[in-house]
Order: structure tokens, then C-alpha cells, then sequence
């Protein structure tokens, strides 16, 4: 279509993956029956003389929802032509080509595939080559991050670094605006320099020691490093400054560990590693909440750490199997169906649930995705005894007066081997600790008889009163 300027729209959007102002311009343009010809796309800087015309709202637009996700990722791309290309493919699939999208081999859905595949790729790099360096403000501890991505994905990165890092106060700065997160909301700001980022902390000599530690010099291959840990990141990374070192001593390292004589690894006694560990701390509740939350999920699922909640010197402490949805939705613990039940049987005993300290024996959700639900899936014994140490050590913190195991998965987590919960119902004792076990409330739950449900919530009110009277004891 052949068109002239007077017959031109102009389109002007903020600066970077202006996301809102393209929906509302494609809503607009598609509802006035604008072509793709007929636009002119522009970002930031001042108005024209005449200014931009002001377009009518548009209805909402039905588009599939792979589409809808093309859209959201591609806007984040450095192209000056992006929205040009996505109104083009918007356009396309509301008049007459509703399984474009399907048609690889067109050229305006590969090109734009090939941008949306660049934005994860970059959103990939940010999420694990970022560092954090702590610092001290004159409001307490704060972590702060430098990174340079190739394309605008500061907004879309910070959902992960949120649910990654929920329990700590950080700032990521960028060339293009920086983003803070202090336990209420994501707020953006304007650009920054590197000067504004901290140089170091006391933790990179150690995150040195342990990157050198899992170097496996006779594994060396400099092609694969390098496209696994791109060298622009190198510089924001401290544990890269070992590389060049590791690099240029394998050979003779290799060459060492060929002349020296097989010999039997030494054995080691698991008692003294594990005294080393209680002494090495941490000191806090709230220096090993910061551990736990920066830890990795050591089962399959879950998006952050749902951290334990309640006063340190707790008389109760109740300790549960590992978070479910909501628990990892909302980053606290009990407060899914289960967690309201628990609220109803405290209530009725009357236990002041924000008197009681409330804890998983697994920190994080362990789910398979069916569509659009997340199936709940029991952690295994080793998944159990992998997070002990965690749970042992934040007991050893909140000094709880007792400990209520909640099903059987807790009562294996305290007492460090299988319980049967129905043969040992009641006064129980985890090591050193006075204890008590009941049922899980999910299990009350899942009992499809409500007769049945009835009496077993009875039954756990009075448990309940039980632990109460023995708290109080």
C-alpha cells in the first residue's frame, strides 16, 4: 500500500520495553483500521511541533496466548523496529491469520522468534551471572548488584530476583535504570553508573576458594567455558578473577595427578564435620534465614525459600512437611488450606497462633506442573535429611519450649528416622528436645468422609489442648 505523510500515524512510546504504551497503541490502531504501512513508530525524546494525534482507546484484543508472550518478550529488545514488527504480526492475526504464529518458516515470525529467543537468552545470563556485594547504609545491611544486559529486561528480570532474594533488602543497578527491592515492592529508578556499585565484600575470597575447589583441571576446555560464562561478565564476577590462574596451571596439575600413586580416599569422620559446622554458625536467626534463602531448592519446583515465622523463645514451635502453593506464593508458612485449618484447632485450644513459632521440615515446594496447576509431591528421605541440618540449627535458635511434629515427614526430620504417627501419637521426644506428634492438617483435608473429617478435627482439637497444657507446664 502505497501511502503519503499526511495520511501517517505517529506513534510515540517511552524509552526501553514500554509494554503498557504498545498494547494501548496496537489496541488503538487495530480498532481505528490502521495498517501496518500506516504507522511510524518512535520512543522518548520531545514532541513534535504539531504533536503526536491523540488515539481513542481500543477494546481489549483476542490474541493467542503464545502471541500475547511473543509480544511481552520482544518488546524488551534493543531493535528500533520491534513494534513495528509486532503490530505487523498483531495485525495479521486479527485479520484472517489466526495460526500465523504456527508458520515458522514466515519470515515476520522467525525474526521475531529469533528476538524473543535473544531476550531469554539475555534474561538466562542475567539471572545467573548477577553478583550481589553486601553493604553497609546508614539503614542497616543492603546487597547491591552492577549488571549490563543487552536488552531492556531490567523489569522483566526482577519478579526472579524478588522471589529468589524476598527476606533481604538489595538494589540492581544498570546503564538504563536500577531496580530496589526492601520486602514490600519492586521500585525502579533512574539509570546508574558502575562507580555507584560496591567493589567487594567479605564473601568473595570465599566464593573464590569454593569456584577453585570444584575445578576439574583434567575437564578443562576453554571453548565450552566461554560459551557457558560468556568473558563480558567476567569483570562483575569474582570468582573469575581465579580463571586465568586455573587455566594456565592444569596441564601441571594434571600431569601431577598422573605420577602420583592411586591411594584409597581417606576416610573421614562425619562427627567432626558436623561439630565444624556447629561452630562455624550461623550466630542468628536472621543469619541463617539469609543462608537458607540464598540457597539453591535442593528439591525440584519452587521459586523461593519459605522461611520459618514466630518469636525466638517460642514455648511451641510446630514444625510441618514443606510449603505448598499459597506457602510459596505468599512466602509464609501455614497459611494455605491447611495452615487455616491449623488456625481453626489452635483457636479452638486456645493457642495464640502469633505466640507459636511455625516452621517447615523442607523449605521449599515440591511440585510438578499439570497445566496450569501445581501438584503437591512429597519430599523423599533424602530430600528430608538433606534439609535437617537446616531445621536442627533453627531449633537450636528459636529454643522453642516444645516441638510439635506435624505428620510423618516432620517426626522424621526431628527424630532422624521413620515414626509411625498413628502408633505414636502424643508425648513424644526428638533427641534432646521434648516433643509431641499429631497429624498433619492437610491429612484431615483429604479425608473424604465428613463424618470421619468431623471426628478427626475433634481428635486434633484435643490435641491440641494437650500441647497447650504441656507448653505451659
Amino acid at each position: 500500500m502505497l501511502m503519503n505523510a499526511a495520511s501517517m500515524v505517529q506513534i510515540r512510546l517511552g524509552p526501553g520495553a514500554d509494554l503498557d504504551g504498545f498494547r494501548a497503541a496496537a489496541r488503538s490502531l487495530v480498532a481505528a483500521g490502521t495498517p501496518p504501512e500506516a504507522v511510524v513508530w518512535t520512543q522518548g525524546g520531545a514532541a513534535d511541533l504539531f504533536g503526536a494525534p491523540v488515539l481513542p482507546d481500543g477494546p481489549p484484543l483476542s490474541l493467542p496466548r503464545a502471541a500475547a508472550d511473543l509480544v511481552q518478550l520482544v518488546v524488551c529488545h534493543r531493535d528500533p523496529e520491534r513494534f513495528g514488527l509486532l503490530y505487523r504480526l498483531i495485525w495479521r492475526l486479527t485479520h484472517g491469520e489466526k495460526a500465523l504464529l504456527e508458520v515458522m518458516s514466515d519470515p515476520l515470525v522467525h525474526r521475531l522468534a529469533m528476538m524473543g529467543k535473544a531476550i531469554r537468552r539475555d534474561l538466562h545470563k542475567m539471572h545467573a551471572f548477577l553478583r550481589f556485594r553486601r553493604v553497609e547504609t546508614a539503614k542497616g545491611e543492603r546487597f547491591v548488584a552492577w549488571f549490563e544486559p543487552d536488552h531492556h529486561i531490567l523489569a522483566a528480570a526482577a519478579p526472579f530476583f524478588r522471589n529468589r532474594f524476598g527476606s533481604l533488602d538489595w538494589t540492581i543497578l544498570t546503564p538504563e535504570g536500577r531496580v530496589s527491592w526492601t520486602g514490600g515492592a519492586l521500585v525502579f529508578g533512574p539509570a546508574a553508573t558502575r562507580d555507584e556499585a560496591a567493589a567487594g565484600d567479605g564473601f568473595e575470597e570465599g566464593w573464590r576458594d569454593y569456584y577453585e575447589s570444584t575445578f576439574n583441571p583434567a575437564r578443562l576446555n576453554t571453548t565450552a567455558m566461554r560459551a557457558e560464562m560468556p568473558k563480558k561478565y567476567w569483570r562483575n564476577m569474582p570468582e573469575t578473577a581465579a580463571i586465568p590462574g586455573m587455566v594456565r596451571a592444569a596441564l601441571s596439575r594434571v600431569d601431577g595427578m598422573m605420577e602420583r600413586e592411586p591411594a584409597m580416599p581417606t576416610r573421614r569422620n562425619p562427627d567432626k564435620a558436623v561439630a565444624a559446622m556447629q561452630e562455624a554458625g550461623p550466630h542468628s536467626l536472621e543469619e541463617l534465614n539469609r543462608i537458607i534463602s540464598g540457597s539453591e531448592p535442593l528439591v525440584p519446583g519452587a521459586t523461593r525459600a519459605v522461611l520459618g515465622e514466630g518469636p525466638v523463645g517460642a514455648a511451641i514451635a510446630f514444625v510441618g512437611e514443606q510449603p505448598g502453593d499459597q506457602e510459596d506464593l505468599q512466602g509464609r508458612p501455614f497459611v494455605g488450606p491447611a495452615g487455616q485449618l491449623l488456625d481453626r484447632a489452635l483457636a479452638e485450644a486456645g493457642i495464640e497462633r502469633s505466640a507459636t513459632y511455625l516452621t517447615n521440615a523442607v523449605k521449599h515446594f515440591k511440585f510438578v506442573q499439570r497445566g496450569r496447576r501445581r501438584i503437591h509431591e512429597s519430599p523423599t528421605a533424602g530430600e528430608v535429611k538433606h534439609y535437617r541440618w537446616w531445621l536442627e540449627r533453627e531449633l537450636d535458635l528459636v529454643r522453642p519450649g516444645l516441638v510439635v511434629a506435624l505428620g510423618a515427614t516432620a517426626a522424621l526430620a526431628l527424630a532422624g528416622k521413620a515414626v509411625p504417627v498413628g502408633r505414636n501419637r502424643g508425648l513424644f521426644r526428638f533427641g534432646d528436645r521434648p516433643g509431641f506428634l499429631t497429624v498433619h492438617p492437610s491429612s484431615l483435608l483429604r479425608e473424604p468422609d465428613p463424618q470421619a473429617r468431623e471426628e478427626g478435627f475433634r481428635r486434633y482439637c484435643e490435641d491440641m489442648r494437650r500441647i497447650r497444657e504441656l507448653a505451659a507446664a
